[in-house]
């Protein structure tokens, strides 16, 4: 028999035991994002839902989680909680220092221009090629927060002038395929951009490429030639789910010229399937073709910034400020969250993206919708008005808080800990104070300013 000292030891060792798996089943997850208005279109959600996280992926949604289960629990009422956004069109290959180019300093890195505005994957459109691109993914994709995949340019030395992409000699679809195979996953794509020639070389070689390594082609159709028209493009060359951006540029033939509505070239391309891409970029968004084209009902099947030095500082500014210009068209907040998560994810064949499925990556955006007066400019600097601006909040990317414009997730300075700062990066990138210090404590001097 056990004397009474092992005794009371042993019930005092239970119940520690107990107690430990007790909270650690209490805190199960790692975040909730708790009363937030949910838009997933892949599992189509638009309600009042708490969203859990754990070890960076989803883990639960559903109208009521209990706050006790998690480590952190962040208040989203009167936001919308969306997947993080897909950025489809971007240029990010930058670094190398080269002038004028996209493989160079007309790009930007991701991640200073990302999670500010809810994006948490960008898709690099053809900066590199591929005798450059595991340059860029050294240097570029493999040291970002952000996801970065990219589609590789048919021109094997990038986007990098006219010099580069009007060579024909260097547009070669098994080389392409050959370095697109060898990252799958990160090689998502293919890209033609900027041909001036009449060939049509570019395209049948992105297409071989897209062929051998089962990945979509998107077009930047470069300079407007009588010899390749749009309307063979798109009802021959490219195949059902490739991708063809700038489709409100109306530079080479996206609109028809007498009625304002979408071409018979971008018609029958819907009809085959073929994807369309905003890719507002510095000069590829112009009012004049996008209002008629929209209320004709031709809209975008995803929307892009093709983010790059020039554009964001003219009229593009940013993924937000692309998606309010079609609210400000009349489209709906779900429609244009749709565009930004399940469509693009869904155009690129990665479906665990843009999507808060369980098991899914917990890339989040929270967003609110302000109200007010708004300009919004096009490639030509004229302007549209509208009365709704999204605001990104917070971003979540892989499980962890990454941006918080307003502090929703942070407690107040003067305030004690609302979660332990010792379990902090289960669910935040940023420094917690330290667990037991004096940060929270309250002194007597400590008044407000008048």
């Amino acid at each position: 028999m056990l004397s009474r000292k092992y005794y009371l030891f042993a019930v005092m060792l239970v119940g520690a035991l107990s107690l430990c798996a007790g909270s650690a089943r209490a805190q199960e997850y790692d975040m909730i994002l708790q009363g937030g208005h949910v838009l997933d279109a892949k599992n189509h959600i638009d309600t009042i839902e708490d969203v859990a996280v754990k070890d960076g992926l989803i883990a639960e949604v559903s109208p009521h989680i209990d706050p006790a289960k998690a480590v952190k629990t962040i208040d989203v009422k009167g936001f919308y909680v969306t997947p993080g956004l897909v950025d489809l069109h971007v240029h990010v290959y930058t670094g190398t220092g080269e002038r004028d180019s996209y493989a160079g300093d007309n790009s930007v890195y991701p991640d200073g221009f990302t999670f500010r505005v809810g994006v948490t994957t960008v898709v690099d459109a053809g900066s590199s090629g591929w005798r450059n691109f595991d340059d860029f993914k050294q240097h570029i994709i493999d040291r970002s927060q952000t996801r970065v995949l990219a589609d590789l340019n048919i021109v094997g030395a990038g986007m990098r002038g006219a010099k580069y992409e009007d060579n024909l000699d260097d547009m070669d679809g098994e080389a392409t395929a050959k370095m697109a195979l060898k990252y799958p996953g990160v090689i998502v794509g293919i890209k033609s951009a900027h041909f001036t020639g009449p060939e049509w070389k570019p395209y049948e070689q992105a297409v071989i490429a897209g062929n051998i390594a089962h990945i979509p082609v998107m077009i930047d159709y470069g300079a407007r030639r009588i010899e390749r028209p749009l309307y063979d493009l798109l009802s021959t060359k490219l195949r059902p789910g490739d991708i063809y951006t700038h489709c409100y540029s109306g530079l080479r033939g996206e609109q028809d010229p007498v009625t304002g509505k979408a071409s018979k070239a971008m018609l029958v391309g819907r009809q085959r399937g073929i994807y369309f891409d905003v890719g507002h970029g510095g000069g590829s968004f112009a009012w004049t073709v996008a209002i008629p084209m929209m209320q004709s009902g031709f809209l975008p099947d995803s929307i892009s910034t093709d983010l790059h030095i020039s554009s964001m500082n003219a009229g593009m500014k940013d993924m937000l400020n692309v998606a309010d210009k079609f609210l400000a068209m009349g489209q709906t907040v779900p429609q244009v969250v749709t565009e930004m998560t399940w469509n693009p994810a869904h155009e690129i064949k990665q479906d665990q993206l843009g999507n808060l499925s369980v098991g899914a990556p917990a890339d989040i955006a929270v967003l609110s919708v302000e109200h007010g007066k708004y300009g919004f400019v096009d490639m030509y600097n004229t302007k549209l008005t509208g009365t709704q601006k999204l605001i990104c909040q917070l971003t979540v990317r892989g499980g962890k808080v990454v941006y918080d414009l307003n502090g929703i997730s942070a407690d107040m300075w003067d305030a004690k800990p609302t979660s332990d700062p010792k379990l902090a990066k289960r669910w935040t990138t940023f420094t917690e104070r330290p667990f037991g210090g004096a940060a929270h404590k309250k002194f007597p001097e400590a008044t407000p300013a008048k």
